[in-house]
């Protein structure tokens, strides 16, 4: 296999099955951590909810970090690749209109990892909205306003 950048090796052999449950992964760029603002993080949010309602997948779980998001979805239509350019589009367009200038917000590319349905949703999704508190940023995850899971 050639020796490509990290971006280009993450998308050899990526297959997007519809009804499939992903685990999505995605870095801002420079790992700035533009969502210590909630007011942004809450925007990233919104788009999660916007493609569920245009049917492109089911959030089961996700959080938003100061620098990264988690997304727990099951993909209903489209590629992963797709779903991941809509989100990080709109979220982009959504955080420039609120801090009035043009930003950068995402780094290319993203990771995604195919689940099998016998593996423990419940306790994968436990895991991706207990970020904040293996983070430090929280001491109870209530108190953390960037996540939500179908389970808890």
């Amino acid at each position: 296999m050639p020796d490509l950048p990290a971006s280009n090796r993450l998308r050899i052999g990526r297959y997007a099955e519809p009804n499939r449950i992903y685990l999505l992964t995605t870095n801002t760029l420079g790992r700035e951590p533009v969502f210590n603002d909630f007011v942004l993080g809450r925007l990233v949010v919104a788009q999660f909810r916007a493609v569920q309602d245009q049917g492109w997948a089911n959030s089961l779980a996700w959080v938003v970090m100061p620098d990264h998001f988690h997304w727990l979805i099951e993909l209903q239509e489209g590629s992963l690749s797709g779903l991941m350019q809509k989100t990080k589009s709109l979220s982009t367009k959504a955080v420039n209109l609120s801090v009035g200038r043009k930003i950068s917000l995402w780094q290319q590319g993203f990771h995604d990892r195919a689940l099998r349905r016998e593996e423990d949703l419940v306790k994968l999704a436990r895991y991706v909205v207990a970020n904040p508190l293996r983070a430090g940023l929280v001491e109870r995850l209530g108190d953390y306003p960037l996540w939500d899971a179908i389970w808890v």
